[in-house]
């Protein structure tokens, strides 16, 4: 059996979003279309790939295996691509990759390691932008990629697609004041002395925009512009910290446990440009990684490691805030 590209797309697609029609939008076709695509592959397999409901649809067996495979198949497809078109083409743009702060930390850097090691002709530039500048950037075709926090994207007209947990969470060094703890609100978070980004930083506007003018007065015993530092200040006990679980390594030394607010649970989104016809491989090759490394797992609800000899030095590496690989 044949398998055209563009349905393995389609199929991908339609798994992701859970309904025939987000497949659809994505592909830029029509929903008759799309069900007649899906119609004509399931006849061609043999097997029905997909279970269909009153609130969308899900893989069967056949359909995930086919799911599994057309995911290798369309990254083996950029991958060559890439390769023949290195010798009959001059060096192609970079791709273009925005992201807010914490994702600039595990989740871009894990799919960035992964996306240009299978891709050695394919460049990427990175750029740190809050929200709504990633969407504006996008809406005006001028990036292809954007990772956003679902809270700042509704309603934005872009195609999105959800990447992963981005909540805010509580840490402090391990056995210290959060031991046995599960949660906090904020305050009493804010009865200890804590650590924060600078007042510039979007995870900090994005604390004081929704704490209001109400709110407890916490003492800051420092602040720092790194993501990284502010994790490593917590493990070292210099105080509490509230960052976005995705920050921080689940193998790290640190007590962590709920921000119980309700504007402290978020998602990590995928937004994709606003540029006419199907998505360029390379960009659908980047997704897909963008997607696996947002499926990694995160930091646990509580953690009580006290070997606090492993936090001599703990500063990882992070993605710069403008970072052009391949150059």
């Amino acid at each position: 059996m044949r398998y055209d590209l563009d349905d393995l797309r389609l199929f991908l697609g339609i798994v992701a979003e859970g309904t025939i029609t987000g497949g659809a939008r994505r592909m830029h076709l029509s929903l008759p279309s799309a069900s007649a695509r899906v119609r004509a592959l399931e006849h061609h397999a043999g097997v029905e790939l997909l279970i269909r409901g009153r609130r969308g649809v899900r893989p069967t067996p056949a359909g995930a295996t086919l799911a599994r495979h057309a995911r290798d198949v369309l990254d083996r497809t950029a991958r060559l691509d890439s390769a023949v078109a290195s010798h009959t083409r001059p060096p192609a743009a970079p791709l273009t990759l925005l992201c807010g702060g914490s994702a600039r930390y595990r989740l871009v850097p894990q799919a960035l390691v992964t996306f240009l090691r299978a891709h050695p002709d394919i460049d990427v530039t990175v750029s740190e932008r809050r929200t709504p500048g990633t969407l504006r950037l996008l809406a005006d075709g001028e990036a292809d990629l954007g990772v956003v926090v679902d809270a700042e994207a509704r309603d934005c007209g872009l195609v999105t697609e959800v990447l992963g947990d981005d909540s805010l969470v509580v840490i402090g060094q391990a056995g210290g004041a959060l031991a046995g703890r599960s949660g906090l609100t904020y305050s009493e978070v804010a009865e200890h002395p804590l650590v924060g980004l600078d007042s510039g930083s979007s995870l900090r506007r994005w604390i004081e925009k929704h704490l209001g003018p109400r709110a407890p007065v916490a003492r800051h015993r420092t602040t720092v512009a790194d993501l990284n530092v502010l994790v490593a200040l917590a493990a070292a006990g210099v105080g509490l910290a509230v960052v976005p679980r995705r920050a921080v390594d689940p193998d790290h030394p640190l007590d962590v446990c709920e921000l119980r607010e309700p504007w402290a649970r978020r998602r990590h989104l995928l937004a994709r440009g606003a540029k006419e016809g199907p998505p360029a491989p390379a960009v659908e090759a980047l997704a897909e990684h963008l997607r696996r490394a947002g499926a990694q797992p995160t930091a646990p609800r509580t953690s009580h490691t006290v070997d606090k000899s492993a936090v001599s030095d703990p500063f990882p590496t992070a993605v710069p805030r403008s970072y052009r690989s391949g150059s």
